[in-house]
């Protein structure tokens, strides 16, 4: 994944209708058998991620921009309205309004604590990006994380003793912690998208090979071992995502449709065991299927897409995951 485009801003308008593409399709027929559910209205103005095509080339935004609350009822995600980006809340069953979270100018990506109590989030603020961490439930009252860099994709470790994000530097990305109890900093590794290990001394994060395509990296911070677990050589893998029972691994892949000679590339989600055999891939609609996140009890994927939707818009999906 081309590194200039992890830091572009949410398209926040509809996505433009492609002459290939019927977004009004729920569901292709690679994909009969699983159960999809549209979760959000057009109402609820959902931001979707940047998908450029280039060429023979795509790319996308690839921070995390929905997650599930600890007890698995609420939906958390960025949302477009009166020209401000932040985080809402929807209760996943009732399907009544959403709920702001956060009061900012351009929220870019967060996740929940562990414990369900915290939000970490990063903003966009001209070209810088600043972590914050705000509660879950009351008020709007942040407190900062970092200052004076390009950082994003926030995430807690399982232990909530640090917060692993990206920063992106002249040298490309790399994936930092900031310690919360002695408000340390410190560097790990190369890498974008981390994604700490529950029980387990190494995160999970993308990085982009000589060729330009991202691949899922495992690396030990502890020993040092650093092993590439899924790599394509024609496809390009961002947003590693552990499941729920530490099994399977769940992220983005690109893919290529082909029509007699033409040929257009989208987003799909891949799964693979959690030592990158076995991959699956899990859906096949040309729309951007994108922003992946587990259900708490691993049965479901919930994800952005434009299925559904004549216009192309953007809505939060969730899918059945029975493997």
């Amino acid at each position: 994944m081309n590194r200039r485009y992890l830091l572009s801003l949410l398209a926040l308008a509809p996505v433009a209708m492609i002459a290939q593409v019927d977004y009004s399709v729920v569901q292709v027929n690679e994909e009969s058998g699983v159960n999809f559910t549209q979760i959000t209205t057009d109402n609820d103005y959902v931001c979707m991620p940047e998908v450029r095509r280039i060429g023979r080339s795509i790319n996308w935004l690839s921070n995390r921009i929905l997650d599930i609350s600890i007890d698995g009822t609420q939906l958390a995600y960025l949302s477009f309205r009166s020209n401000t980006t932040n985080i809402f809340i929807k209760d996943i069953d009732k399907q009544g309004a959403s709920v702001q979270r956060t009061n900012r100018q351009a929220v870019l990506d967060f996740s929940y604590s562990p414990d369900g109590n915290n939000i970490c989030f990063s903003e966009t603020n001209g070209k810088l990006n600043q972590i914050f961490q705000t509660s879950a439930s009351n008020g709007y009252v942040c407190r900062q994380i970092t200052s004076g860099n390009k950082d994003y994709s926030p995430v807690y470790s399982p232990d909530m003793k640090n917060i692993f994000f990206a920063r992106l530097e002249n040298n490309g990305a790399s994936v930092w912690g900031y310690d919360i109890g002695s408000n340390f900093l410190s560097s790990y590794t190369k890498g974008l998208n981390p994604c700490p290990v529950k029980d387990q001394s190494c995160i999970l994060c993308c990085r982009t090979n000589s060729e330009g395509r991202g691949e899922i990296w495992r690396v030990n911070y502890q020993t040092g071992v650093e092993e590439c677990i899924v790599s394509d050589p024609s496809r390009s893998f961002t947003t590693p995502s552990v499941s729920p029972d530490g099994k399977w691994i769940l992220f983005v892949g690109s893919n290529a449709l082909t029509n007699g000679n033409q040929q257009y590339l989208n987003t799909d989600l891949f799964a693979c065991r959690f030592d990158g055999t076995q991959m699956l891939q899990l859906t096949h609609h040309a729309a951007d299927d994108i922003s992946p996140v587990w259900s708490k009890d691993g049965k479901y994927i919930y994800f952005i897409s434009q299925r559904g939707s004549s216009s192309g818009n953007a809505n939060v999906w969730r899918m059945d995951f029975a493997y």
